[in-house]
């Protein structure tokens, strides 16, 4: 699995958005300054979020982006599937079932599955309240 910088930029995006107060909306210039991301390029990235739900968007003066939950009820492994489609690290495993001609005999599918699982329970283990609070992450240390 590669994140691409769409993915590495939204979840950048959410972190700063989660050191500020819920109730504040943050402006896209404010955040494309902190974050140094292009304020178009920056646009498309929230704008996918906004329309998940993820994040409240407000236009006009006085408007921006703020989050709409706790930062702990937030998952890394949520923020990046939004901006990915998909954490799969094998195309095959895109889709349930597995419309893979080769699936019933591939000797590695299992392995696959495996470190599927493994990249989405660490990912969606994880809270953007972890990422504030800790330069430790599970049992990780970032």
């Amino acid at each position: 699995m590669l994140v691409s910088t769409k993915g590495r930029y939204a979840l950048r995006v959410m972190v700063e958005l989660a050191c500020h107060s819920r109730e504040e909306y943050v402006p896209l210039r404010t955040i494309a300054q902190q974050q140094g991301i292009s304020e178009k390029y920056l646009e498309s990235i929230l704008t996918v979020l906004s329309k998940a739900g993820v994040i409240d968007g407000l236009r006009g003066k006085g408007g921006g982006y703020r989050l709409n939950r706790e930062p702990k009820d937030y998952s890394v492994g949520e923020i990046l599937r939004l901006a990915e489609g998909t954490l799969a690290p094998v195309s095959c495993l895109d889709c349930k079932p597995n419309k893979c001609e080769r699936a019933a005999s591939c000797r590695t599918l299992p392995m696959w599955e495996k470190l599927n699982t493994l990249i989405s329970n660490y990912l969606y283990s994880v809270s953007l309240a972890d990422l504030i609070d800790s330069s430790i992450v599970g049992d990780y240390q970032i």
